[in-house]
């Protein structure tokens, strides 16, 4: 019961972190590379989050 008062955007920024690391290592194989490209990788999701976020807002807010 614990978990169903945890607001799950809480959840996100970890998931896209993990994703982001994870891509980036497959791509990559000197650490270095790993941490800057999931660094802008886990930047662009996130903003992409948000962007999306904004606009279904104002859609919402326009009704």
């Amino acid at each position: 019961m614990i978990f169903a008062t945890i607001n799950p955007y809480v959840f996100a920024p970890p998931l896209v972190v993990a994703i982001s690391l994870v891509y980036a290592a497959s791509r990559h194989e000197s650490w270095p590379r790993i941490w800057s490209h999931a660094a802008r990788l886990s930047g662009s999701i996130l903003g992409m989050l948000l962007l999306a976020m904004a606009v279904l807002l104002l859609i919402n807010s326009q009704l």
